[in-house]
């Protein structure tokens, strides 16, 4: 009885990755975890994991069909978006 192993499915990505399969950068997935602006995050001991299943849900709140679809929801640019402008250093 050979029994065939089957493959492990990561359930859980770390930024890297994640950021490879939404097809953005690690540093555009960080910002938008600073600002508040991206997916759900876990932090696992001193590790940022976020889960597929929530990858795949803040890209759909993005889906359009058209130009002129409103769509279901926003997904914000990688920036602050409650007004704040910080102060200039001169």
């Amino acid at each position: 009885m050979d029994a065939i192993p089957t493959p492990v499915v990561p359930r859980f990505l770390r930024t890297p990755d994640a950021a490879l399969h939404l097809g953005l950068s690690a540093r555009t997935l960080e910002k938008h975890r600073c600002f508040g602006t991206g997916p759900i995050y876990r932090k696992l001991g001193g590790r940022i994991v976020y889960a597929i299943s929530d990858l795949d849900a803040w890209a759909e709140r993005g889906l359009r069909h058209s130009t002129s679809d409103p769509g279901r929801g926003v997904v914000h640019p990688a920036k602050r978006v409650d007004g704040y402008t910080p102060p200039v250093r001169r």
